[in-house]
């Protein structure tokens, strides 16, 4: 089991700070957003004070980009969703609120998005071409530039709180498989069998992979093998892109002026080959900088490591004086330019927040400057 109980008491504690429990039930329901009267969190004094002095927290969560249509979505799934948003948006801005830092609201977020089975990331994660499930994560603290990161995990539930403690336990920065997982049970993590993981939706979307792999390979060839392979990998990425989202990432600012991002994922469906993506890599699925910004990303890993997304954004702003507006949309539209898709939040070290995608939809949240949370999912 988790044995670091002090850490775990002041991530489940400092969340409910000035939060009623109608509003609790009013997150968990969605009848706050059914009203138009999103739940609040009231600031504590030592906050309010620093508000009053021009400080301010922001915090601003994703869930996954991909094709997300409201034409495919039951409004009582959307429910689920928004309000799955909404609890881990609470979370996180609920332990800033209690000036708690911006490493505990993302780990704290991030963990309610781990333990639901809608997001690809903990116990909702895809499952591999093996029948496996392998996980992934990081994040990074915009103070230090400390950055932790954990890959192809098989019995972790929470991998963000492992990739926090190889930041500030470790003199490393990323781990993996076998070797991540004895570090995990050195800390006192907790591990769980592999069918924690197991969920009926994501095994059924395994299952419908393979058998349009199948169809694919069973089909007649045609005449030109270039027309088969266009229309090959046409047909492979247009279901691929039905299938894929999930990912699930946080970016914070405290009270105090620091930065923080993370990010985890179960990676894609039907991966092969001990794959890793971009999510547990630092500059492309996540970084931080109090300097500049934090990022955490999601859509297609080899094009996000390959465009170095989260550092990129950093960089025009440092090099170029570029708002974190302008450079999240240039990186987004370079990663467009190669073929890739997915989407990024971001936040400067102004609480400025901006969270630009390509794809149809992207499940993502943010706190207004009213203490609010705005959940969204599709692209209008």
């Amino acid at each position: 089991m988790y044995t670091d109980k002090s850490r775990r008491k002041f991530l489940g504690n400092a969340a409910l700070i000035g939060i009623t429990s109608t509003m609790l039930k009013a997150n968990s329901s969605g009848e706050a957003f059914a009203q138009n009267k999103p739940p609040q969190v009231a600031l504590s004094a030592k906050s309010t004070e620093q508000a009053a002095q021009g400080k301010r927290a922001g915090f601003a969560i994703h869930g996954g980009a991909g094709t997300i249509l409201k034409s495919n979505m039951t409004p009582e799934l959307e429910r689920e969703y928004r309000a799955k948003l909404t609890e881990a948006l609470m979370k996180g801005y609920g332990v800033l609120s209690a000036n708690g830092g911006s490493l505990d609201a993302i780990e704290a977020a991030i963990r309610i998005m781990e333990d639901s089975p809608l997001f690809n990331a903990g116990k909702g994660a895809v499952f591999t071409s093996d029948g496996t499930n392998e996980l992934d994560a990081s994040i990074m603290d915009g103070r230090t530039l400390k950055a932790g990161a954990v890959a192809s995990l098989k019995h972790i539930k929470n991998p963000i709180s492992l990739a926090r403690l190889v930041m500030e336990k470790s003199p490393h920065v990323m781990l993996v498989s076998d070797g991540a997982e004895s570090f995990a049970k050195q800390q006192g993590i907790e591990l769980v069998a592999p069918e924690y993981f197991y969920t009926e939706k994501r095994f059924k979307e395994l299952q419908r992979i393979k058998e349009r792999e199948k169809q694919q390979s069973d089909a007649p060839k045609k005449t030109s093998s270039r027309a088969t392979t266009t229309d090959a990998q046409t047909s492979a990425q247009v279901f691929f892109d039905e299938e894929k989202h999930g990912t699930v990432g946080a970016v914070a600012l405290d009270l105090a002026g620091n930065l923080a991002a993370g990010t985890s994922t179960g990676g894609v469906p039907n991966k092969r080959f001990g794959r890793v993506g971009d999510s547990p890599i630092i500059g492309a699925g996540t970084y931080a900088n109090n300097q500049t910004c934090a990022v955490s990303a999601t859509g297609d890993g080899e094009y996000f490591i390959r465009s170095v997304v989260a550092h990129d954004i950093s960089a025009l702003m440092e090099y170029r004086g570029l708002s974190v507006k302008e450079a999240a949309q240039i990186v987004i539209d370079k990663v467009g330019k190669l073929g890739g898709t997915g989407g990024l939040i971001a936040i400067d070290r102004a609480g400025n927040i901006t969270q630009p995608f390509n794809t149809a939809g992207m499940y993502r949240g943010y706190i207004n400057a009213r203490g609010e949370p705005i959940v969204e999912i599709y692209k209008n």
